[in-house]
């Protein structure tokens, strides 16, 4: 299901990703995600409704060994218990940039695609293109009322 970005609806997040998210004051939850068996960890926090320069928006930031990423301007995102997965996006005109956080503590970056590799036949895209169409492919129905 695609949720709005709301206090209440960040506890979906961490049980996708097998942890509890702590709040941080009232708008920051920091949710630190471990893989034991990979040796692998990160951090996962969620501002909402920054204050940037007069307009309110929400960022996701990852931390990891020697990785720092961050969206900004993410309006949604998508909490998949079967992949394991959250999916955080934001759109602006037709790109779409994603940012995706897995309980086995890996992250991917996708930023900027165009919609039309979004909606569009992904057999038919290279093989680089192929799973940034695949990925993202969650967010095409952000407006028709998605639900898994």
């Amino acid at each position: 299901m695609i949720h709005k970005f709301t206090p209440e609806n960040i506890s979906t997040i961490g049980e996708v990703l097998g942890a509890t998210p702590k709040p941080l004051g009232d708008d920051v939850f920091r949710i630190e995600v471990k893989n034991e068996e990979e040796n692998r960890r990160l951090a996962l926090e969620i501002h909402l409704g920054l204050n940037a320069n007069g307009e309110q928006m929400n960022m996701v930031s990852v931390y990891a060994y020697n990785t720092f990423l961050q969206l900004h301007n993410c309006t949604a995102f998508v909490a998949s218990d079967m992949l394991q997965q959250v999916t955080f996006f934001g759109k602006s005109g037709d790109k779409t940039s994603g940012l995706i956080v897995e309980r086995a503590a890996g992250c991917s970056l996708y930023a900027n695609v165009d919609e039309s590799l979004i909606t569009g036949d992904f057999t038919q895209l290279p093989e680089d293109l192929m799973m940034c169409g695949i990925a993202l492919s969650l967010t095409d129905s952000m407006d028709d009322g998605f639900s898994f």
